[in-house]
Formats: C-alpha cells, structure tokens, sequence
C-alpha cells in the first residue's frame, strides 16, 4: 500500500492511499493518522471515498512535529570512498522537517554552493512509541518506508564539525510515498538504491552494505530520546556521491536527479538556481 500526504483546498491534511487511477482515498486527518498509524493501515480497505489527485496537493505524509533523524557513513562503501573509518557508533544529524518536499518539487542551489549533492537513502516511519526499546522491537515499530533523496549543500556541511546547515537547505530533502512495511520487507534482505542524474547512474547500492541495522539504531535512540509515531529514521546513503568524484560533479541549475529504491518506487527532483 502506498500512502502520501493530501492537502486540501481548504487546507486541512489527510494521509490517503494511493490509487493507480490518478485518485487518492483519505484515510484519517493527518495527526489522527499517526495516533494509531498500524490500525489505520489495517483498516484501509473500510475507506472508499477518492477524490482525483488534481484536486489536491500531495505534501510528505508528515507531522510537523516530527523528528527526521538521518545516519552519516552508514554504508561500508560510502565510507570508504570518502576515507572515513567506519563508525563504532551510529553518526546521527537532524533535519527538520520544513526540509522535506515531494516528488516532483524544484530544489533550489544555495547561493554560495556550487551546486547540491545527491544522496539516495531509505527512510523509514516509526509507528509505535519506543522507550529503552530492544532491537527486535524497535524493527519491528517500523510501519513504512520511502525512498529519500539527502540532498546537501556540501560546503555549509563542511564548515564544522556539525553537518546540521548543510542538511537542511530549502526544498533539499525529496520523500516518496509511503509504502507500508509489509511490502517492503526487512532491509536486511537486501534492496537495490540507486541515483540517476540527468539519466546517468550515479549510486547504485544495496541494503545489504548498512553497517548499523535499523532496529539497532532504534533502539540506541530510544535509551536517550523517546521516539514517537511519524518520527523518520533516514539510513544513509551508499558510495557514488558526487562530492567524492575525481572531479567532484554536483547538481545544477536544470539538471534533475532520480532516486530510486526497490519496492518503494522513485522520487525526481529538478534542481534550480542558485536561490537568490
């Protein structure tokens, strides 16, 4: 099932599930959805009334409130490309959730960039209340999962320590829809994440190169930070990025990047600028 976020004339937002008809059927009031996000999902089938996707908005199926937490260097290969150590610890940034765009939406370049990187990665949605949580449990709170692009503003990344600025550029973090979790199975299993840019592959991974497993991940998290239904875990991306190329090629001014993971369909974005 693939759920998106529709907002209406009137500016009310409903999580609805998509049609292969160009229609959505509204399933719950954005916020009431993740109340009770795996009952809904079950209970999607009672929903019959659609409404044509022209006459919405689609929008992330997100609360504002949300955490977005993304993983650095979570790919054994993307590690190495870069010449970073592997980890002992998850690395761990935040993004906020204005951050977020969906398919189709234009990604603005930075003024003092040269251009944004690419970074396709998986995201995925907490459904259930994680407290001190083991891994098995925490795994298994996930309720869907998204194809993400990272897009980053590579200089203001690099100019501390901390890569919260260059995270968070406007426009820069493209989402997919939703697909329920039963859909896409257990990443472990392993799942084919690729970029194309202007139709040339760029990253071209797989699940099975994380070094931390998502429930792990979870799980650490939750021993110092609750986490709560529609909180995003996005998993780090796998090697082929653009800053680490021989000579570094970044997104520009028309050029459109594809990300596109295995069962969770592709998100495309244009890229404009530089934003004045």
């Amino acid at each position: 099932m693939r759920l998106i976020g529709i907002q209406h004339p009137h500016g009310g937002i409903d999580i609805a599930r998509r049609g292969g008809d160009g229609t959505a059927t509204p399933l719950a009031p954005l916020a009431i959805f993740w109340e009770d996000p795996a009952g809904w999902i079950r209970r999607a089938d009672e929903a019959t009334a659609s409404v044509p996707l022209e006459s919405v908005t689609i929008v992330p199926p997100v609360l504002p409130s949300a955490r977005v937490l993304c993983l650095g260097l979570n790919y054994r290969a993307h590690a190495a490309e870069g010449s970073f150590e592997v980890p002992e610890f998850p690395m761990i940034f935040g993004r906020w959730t204005v951050s977020l765009t969906v398919d189709g939406t234009p990604a603005p370049v930075p003024v003092d960039e040269l251009g944004l990187d690419w970074e396709a990665e998986v995201a995925a949605f907490v459904g259930a209340p994680l407290r001190n949580a083991d891994a098995d449990t925490a795994g298994a709170s996930v309720v869907g999962y998204a194809a993400f692009n990272d897009l980053s503003a590579r200089r203001a990344q690099k100019l501390t320590a901390q890569w919260t600025l260059g995270k968070n550029a406007d426009a820069s973090g493209p989402v997919g829809d939703l697909v329920t979790a039963d859909e896409v199975g257990d990443l472990r299993d392993g799942l084919r994440v690729r970029t194309r840019v202007n139709g040339e592959t760029m990253q071209d991974g797989n699940t099975r190169d994380m070094i931390f497993e998502l429930g792990d991940v979870l799980a650490l998290v939750s021993r110092t930070m609750t986490l709560n239904p529609g909180d995003i875990i996005v998993t780090g991306t796998p090697e082929g990025v653009g800053y680490a190329r021989n000579p570094p090629i970044y997104l520009t001014d028309g050029d459109v990047v594809e990300v596109e993971v295995e069962r969770m369909g592709i998100v495309r974005t244009p890229i404009v600028g530089p934003m004045r």
